[in-house]
């Protein structure tokens, strides 16, 4: 029988994270800065509180990260009903996603640790049956590395991503002082419920324009004064990778992934989720960057990117990695 725990990972160089099996969450990371250990991830108090939370924060979000308008679609002329679980659409994969499942640990070592699931064939709706692994590895220079694989017994969608959320300062401040750069010309405008419209859209002009460092609190502020709905920053652009640095400048992220999209979730809404002491987080108290395929991309077939359909023999494979600057 699994049994939840909390594993650690230690890199040659002082990187140092935590890793749970419940929803393969990622819990903690600190990363050495002028001599002092800083934890730069938030989290939850103990392990059995990823079971059960609201906000996906660290966990392995899937089978479909992000939204599918309608909780539906098609696949080689068939329709399948998903589990709609954010008004009459399916978020991260339903109420009953990776994220609120158990997994099953393969092998833990001072550096690496795998975890695997295997997602009936139904589960929430999704066809065929799910093999997963998520590995998790530290190594130097300062590096996190995120690997997702999945195989399937009949054609189905398949989209996994990190849902961590960063807050390079510490515990010290928010992120609206944490300076983001997004080297992507187009981003996805969304509808008030953050469906995505279909338009893939210019950032020249706009409070999406990330193609330069852009100072947080400064980007949040043109966004409200828009008058626009949703007034947050829960968008996907067409980017594989994203530059963030803190607020105090001594600490720079820089985030690689293979795949076309990047969700950035500003943290609106964290105050409904607990922190570490059981306290509600304050609203933009950390940032989330969540690598993926194009969200609702079912319902968009005239879209050029690469579509999230997974078949018989196909292995998906996306791999992220998180590297930690120091200066």
């Amino acid at each position: 029988m699994t049994t939840l725990d909390v594993f650690t990972l230690t890199a040659a160089d002082g990187l140092r994270i935590a890793v749970t099996n419940a929803g393969a969450a990622w819990t903690s990371c600190r990363v050495p800065v002028n001599g002092a250990s800083r934890e730069v991830l938030l989290g939850y108090q103990a392990p059995v509180d990823y079971l059960r939370q609201p906000g996906y924060l660290g966990a392995i979000v899937g089978r479909y990260a992000n939204r599918i308008a309608g909780a539906s679609f098609e696949l080689d002329g068939q329709r399948f009903a998903l589990q709609a679980n954010e008004g009459e659409h399916q978020l991260h994969g339903g109420a009953g996603g990776f994220h609120r499942k158990l997994w099953t640990v393969g092998s833990h070592t001072e550096d690496a640790l795998e975890l695997a699931l295997v997602s009936p064939d139904g589960d929430q709706g999704f066809p065929g049956e799910l093999s997963v692994r998520a590995i998790y590895r530290v190594q130097p220079p300062l590096t996190v590395t995120v690997t997702l694989e999945a195989t399937t017994t009949a054609p189905t969608l398949v989209n996994l991503s990190s849902h961590a959320y960063f807050n390079l300062d510490g515990d010290a401040a928010d992120i609206r002082g944490h300076r983001l750069q997004i080297a992507a010309d187009r981003y996805l405008p969304v509808r008030a419920d953050l469906i995505p419209t279909g338009e893939q859209a210019d950032v020249a002009g706009t409070p999406f324009d990330f193609r330069t460092p852009r100072r947080l609190g400064d980007a949040l502020a043109a966004l409200a004064e828009t008058g626009a709905a949703p007034a947050c920053h829960d968008h996907c652009w067409l980017a594989g990778g994203a530059t963030l640095q803190s607020g105090d400048g001594r600490l720079t992220l820089d985030l690689r992934s293979n795949q076309p999209g990047l969700q950035f979730y500003a943290g609106e809404f964290l105050p409904r989720t607990p922190d570490r002491q059981g306290r509600p987080h304050a609203a933009h108290a950390g940032l989330a960057l969540e690598p993926q395929a194009l969200p609702d991309s079912p319902h968009h077939p005239e879209w050029p990117q690469r579509d999230a359909v997974l078949r018989p023999g196909q292995t998906y494979r996306h791999q992220i990695t998180y590297r930690f600057l120091p200066t």
